[in-house]
């Protein structure tokens, strides 16, 4: 199409973006040079990353089909099939099927090249073909520019875009979202009437109208519109099938080396699909950096430039446990390494950060931290650790910000709230015990005694026996969600519930069952059962994909009770995730597992991604809200994908992939008794318990004076330089023998502790 005219498209810059819909139907990248990824959702493309997993740089290409009396977006017909080869090969094809015509679509990442190929085949007597694109270029989306001519091109700052046609388009034609759009145009006109050459710095989209009814579509990414004009015509003139047959050759090879256990061939078709979507969110230039999701949740109704689109290190090291109990190590090695190129100075990772390692959310998580070491004695335990991987600098630099920051979290593994949390506790503990094997006699015996001193005093921080949820379940005790820090008193606030703060004591999650999961209690310890008892009284829902579970009760996490999107607050909704945890604790009882996988793999969307969240209500379908069925959340959860990797090979081995055979050995799931106890002003305990040793710590040099008994004279001694910058004084448990309270007065204040 040549046309040297200049028609500047009206509107500018356009309506305020959004983002696109996080319900995926599948995700795809090529195991290659390449470094794009898509995903697909109601039949089209929906998001595209380049360079890396952490940049989305198209809102949706999608498209129209119209016959000169009727038009039809596709996407809002929403009436196609999908499929793919295997479930590992995500070569998806979709198959849009309606009354006027029959549109055919296969995506294909290009393994070699920058660009997404699309086959199309439209059947339709009188019908043509238009293809809608919406760029989102470089985190600028209403900073765009857009041409059209003989190809589609869009270009921000350093980054560039081009869809071309091995066919030609007909017409083209760019204009302002809300106002000169293609969509606007066949919404106004019923076809398409504007071919306007450009539409610069707004919310911008392109439209083509494809010259033959079946062809292949080249989107290209570069630096540069000649860098993306280039890679465009050269993977068009390139043999589309042989381009497949390298695709699907790649992701055929490394499914060949997956380890799944034997199952039904639904639960491993889901399995095998479960691996795949875990490697296709690895990045290319950032070799082992795993994002949560290609996905933002409840895109269409606001626009995030993190997303889920960002590492969170539970999530990678929850994928990368999951990769190692199907066989692949050698990723998990890679996402290994990776965290200890992101590690901070000071043993720590950021709350979560983009795949080039630059922070997003400041938070500070201690399991965050610990689960690394979990990984690294998880690798060592199979014999998988490379000999040059660099592990115990990491090890130790974690463990240190451990010593000095722990027991109590900034945030809980759900990033809202502070204090003790047993999910948090038990992988920390877990992370101590494992990862004091890479230390020295001095850092091992001190990692061990921190361990074991919070192992045994985990139950005072975080368990009740007498409390509102045991009037309203008849149980005599549970654990609670978390326990607050002292300077916060005994309630918590609810973040995504307008700030409600509530009794700690009237808060219940499923955190508690990984106590049992990482060897720290046994499945029939009464605490468990009795807490078990009440979360599935207060927190589980039978769906009809099976049952599922609440996060904690109280929860604002989620749709409002209309339907509409969380927007800051909202009704927590059910977690599949969560169903593999209880998944989990069947498998330690001695119970089928099968029918939590069963559950799991009905909660997926219809190519099979697991969601963060199900919808538990009655069906609202204009929002596409079916009871047990993915609600508007993250689709698809990475961490939901890894639980179910993880719980099938539980079910196949009795372990889960987070209990290690150091930690099962020191502990057996019974309460130790630490030889001594570590006191922090801001973890203080009024009473120790006879025969053990006191140690008072601080995170500076302190003077300390203190006495026995009401003896106001006492001593004045000054603290000693310890290990992992703590200083402490030390009192034996000789010197405690036969006393009965210890006074001690520690940056002006005074406290008191019983020895009984």
């Amino acid at each position: 199409m040549a046309d040297s005219e200049d028609r500047p498209a009206p509107g500018g810059p356009g309506v305020s973006p959004t983002w696109t819909s996080s319900a995926k139907d599948s995700v795809a990248t090529a195991l290659g040079t390449s470094r794009l990824w898509a995903s697909y959702g109601y039949g089209i493309v929906n998001e595209v990353y380049w360079p890396s997993t952490g940049e989305p740089q198209i809102r949706d290409l999608g498209f129209i089909v119209a016959d000169g009396e009727n038009w039809w977006e596709v996407k809002r017909v929403a009436h196609y099939q999908l499929s793919a080869p295997r479930a590992y090969v995500p070569l998806t094809r979709v198959v849009h099927e309606h009354d006027a015509y029959r549109l055919e679509l296969e995506f294909l990442p290009h393994p070699d090249r920058d660009v997404l190929l699309i086959r199309y085949r439209l059947d339709s007597e009188n019908g043509r073909l238009y293809a809608l694109l919406a760029p989102h270029l470089d985190a600028g989306r209403n900073e765009n520019d857009a041409r059209a001519g003989a190809d589609l091109t869009a270009q921000k700052g350093n980054v560039s875009l081009c869809l071309m046609s091995d066919g030609g388009f007909s017409r083209t034609s760019a204009g302002y979202v809300g106002s000169s759009d293609g969509w606007q145009d066949f919404s106004k006109n019923g076809r398409m009437n504007w071919t306007y050459t450009h539409a610069s710095n707004g919310n911008v989209a392109l439209m083509g109208e494809l010259a033959a009814k079946s062809g292949v579509l080249a989107l290209s990414f570069a630096a540069n519109l000649d860098g993306a004009r280039t890679l465009a015509r050269s993977s068009l003139a390139e043999d589309y099938d042989a381009i497949r047959d390298d695709f699907v050759a790649g992701w055929e090879d490394w499914g060949k080396t997956l380890d799944i256990p034997y199952t039904s061939p639904e639960l491993r078709h889901e399995a095998e699909l479960s691996a795949a979507v875990l490697k296709i969110h690895e990045d290319k230039t950032y070799a082992g950096a795993l994002v949560a999701s290609l996905s933002v949740p409840w895109g269409s109704s606001h626009d995030d430039l993190g997303g889920y689109h960002l590492v969170w290190t539970r999530d990678a090291v929850e994928a990368a446990l999951a990769l190692v109990a199907v066989g692949q190590t050698a990723d998990a090695l890679r996402m290994l390494a990776y965290l200890i190129g992101t590690q901070g100075e000071d043993g720590s990772w950021a709350q979560n950060y983009f795949p080039n390692g630059t922070r997003y959310w400041s938070g500070r998580q201690l399991d965050e931290v610990a689960l690394p070491i979990v990984l690294v004695a998880k690798l060592k335990s199979i014999g998988a650790l490379a000999p040059g991987l660099r592990i115990e600098t990491m090890v130790r630099k974690a463990i240190g910000f451990i010593a000095r920051n722990g027991p109590m979290t900034q945030q809980d593994r759900w990033e809202e709230n502070g204090g003790a949390n047993t999910f948090t506790l038990a992988v920390t503990i877990a992370a101590l015990v494992a990862g004091a094997a890479l230390l020295d006699d001095e850092e091992r015996d001190y990692a061990l005694s921190l361990a074991d001193c919070w192992n045994e005093r985990l139950e005072r921080w975080t368990y009740v026996k007498e409390g509102p949820l045991c009037e309203k379940t008849g149980a005599e005790g549970y654990y609670m969600r978390i326990a607050p820090p002292k300077s916060d008193g005994d309630t918590v606030m609810v973040r995504n519930r307008t700030n409600d703060k509530l009794p700690a004591n009237a808060l219940i999650g499923l955190d508690f069952l990984y106590l049992v999961r990482t060897g720290l209690r046994s499945a029939d310890d009464p605490r468990i059962v009795a807490s078990l008892k009440v979360a599935d009284a207060l927190l589980r829902v039978e769906t009809p994909s099976g049952p599922s579970y609440y996060r904690y009760n109280d929860d604002g996490y989620g749709e409002h009770a209309d339907g509409t999107p969380f927007d800051g607050t909202g009704i927590g909704r059910l977690w599949p995730l969560l169903t593999g945890e209880r998944g989990h604790y069947a498998v330690a009882a001695g119970e089928d597992a099968r029918p939590y996988l069963e559950a799991m793999m009905r909660m997926a969307g219809p190519g099979g991604m697991l969601p963060e969240q199900i919808w538990d209500g009655e069906a609202i379908p204009r929002y596409g809200l079916y009871p047990g069925k993915p609600s508007g959340s993250a689709m698809p959860l990475v961490w939901a994908h890894a639980e179910f990797l993880k719980l099938l090979a539980a079910s196949a081995t009795g372990r889960p992939a987070e209990l290690l055979d150091v930690v099962e050995t020191r502990y057996g799931g019974k309460v130790p008794q630490s030889p001594t106890w570590h006191w922090r002003a801001d973890n203080p305990f009024a009473q120790l318990p006879t025969g053990k040793a006191l140690l008072i710590e601080a995170g500076a040099p302190f003077s300390l004076h203190y006495g026995f008994d009401g003896d106001r004279a006492g001593l004045d001694v000054q603290s000693t330089e310890t290990l992992f910058g703590m200083h402490a004084v030390r009192l034996a448990k000789d010197a405690l023998t036969a006393r009965q309270r210890l006074d001690f007065t520690l940056q002006g204040k005074a406290y008191s502790i019983a020895i009984s």
